[in-house]
């Protein structure tokens, strides 16, 4: 099993930055791909940004540029630097990460609140 424990959401006006983080704990050695995934009201979860242990990144069309993923392996830490807020990036962001035998875990989640 893995926890998820995310931070750093709140209230950024448009053009603002936040950064969030998400820490990992339990079977830590089996993570794989950590990364983030947002859902806005009434709106389907929808992929941000992924990273492997490796440092390989992948991103959504609309958060490149924007949004950069890192991780840090010797904190177990997966975090999210939002640059250039829109009031369309307001959602809750949740961390998920896969173990290398593709079982999925979530974090609680976190609001992000971006005001025009």
């Amino acid at each position: 099993q893995v926890q998820l424990v995310e931070s750093g959401g709140g209230l950024v006006q448009a053009g603002g930055s936040l950064r969030l983080s998400c820490a990992a704990s339990g079977s830590i050695s089996t993570i794989s791909v950590m990364g983030w995934h947002r859902q806005a009201p009434g709106k389907q979860r929808e992929s941000v940004a992924g990273i492997t242990r490796s440092g390989t990144t992948t991103y959504a069309d609309s958060m490149k540029g924007r949004f950069t993923i890192s991780r840090d392996n010797t904190k177990n830490t997966v975090y999210l630097e939002m640059k250039n807020l829109k009031p369309e990036d307001t959602a809750v962001y949740y961390c998920r990460v896969l173990s290398s035998r593709g079982t999925g875990y979530w974090g609680q989640g976190t609001q992000v609140t971006v005001s025009s």
